[in-house]
């Protein structure tokens, strides 16, 4: 008896071509989009104007306007792609510039555009020269800021195009911002939200964050923040 062997056909080299039906996904269609006269980012000033009268006003830090979740600009009004902030923080008149210079150089003009959907630096902040001893009364006027809070939307890119094409500078964007940013698109937002809602449903542990702290469980409310009761550990 011959032990048995396993035989495989020769391998020829030829190919063989086989027709058949197949079926494409048609490409989308942007006959509803409108690009406007001016697609590209415009310069915004680094400092504020004031009348000639009125010496520009000092303010204080106001960490309220970094905390918490954004009200109102968290939506892309477009409804196709754009830059979404994921935590607090602010943005000098560098970052602005390094936003539009990024995405004005980057992106096809003829088919694409961009706006802004944050305001122009208008936050002071102070700062006393170095080597100055305390005392003295608050600083000069160093620089402006705009403050951000998480959630916001700070640049919208639309147009004739796939989230493919303008994914790689607005990444681009977000990892320079100097906090936690992502590109996004109106799909995937809207999949995150639906996700989100699906997790909540399906938990089936009754003692959650919100319950907890609405009861007051174990006294957290002696050595918890005032933040944390408002918004439940979400934005620290």
């Amino acid at each position: 008896m011959f032990p048995t062997r396993l035989l495989r056909p020769a391998y020829t080299g030829t190919f063989i071509q086989v027709a058949g039906l197949k079926n494409f996904t048609p490409p989308p269609k942007y006959d509803h989009i409108s690009l406007p006269e001016k697609p590209k980012l415009h310069f915004m000033e680094k400092v504020p104007t004031y009348p000639a009268n009125l010496k520009p006003p000092k303010m204080a830090k106001r960490l309220t306007l970094m905390r918490g979740p954004e009200p109102i600009h968290n939506q892309l009004i477009h409804q196709q792609y754009g830059v979404v902030a994921l935590c607090g923080g602010r943005l000098h008149s560098g970052h602005i510039e390094m936003i539009r210079m990024t995405i004005n150089r980057k992106m096809d003009a003829s088919k694409m555009f961009a706006i802004w959907r944050i305001d122009p630096p208008w936050q002071p902040l102070t700062r006393k020269g170095q080597g100055k001893r305390m005392g003295g009364g608050k600083g000069a006027i160093d620089h402006y800021v705009t403050p951000i809070k998480a959630g916001r939307v700070i640049v919208e890119v639309g147009g004739k195009c796939e989230f493919q094409q303008v994914k790689t500078f607005l990444c681009e964007v977000a990892e320079k911002l100097p906090f936690k940013a992502k590109a996004t698109s109106y799909e995937l937002m809207q999949e995150e939200k639906i996700k989100e809602q699906e997790l909540q449903d399906a938990n089936i542990n009754p003692y959650t964050t919100e319950y907890v702290i609405k009861n007051n469980m174990g006294g957290c409310h002696e050595w918890i923040s005032l933040y944390d009761k408002k918004w439940f550990f979400k934005h620290v």
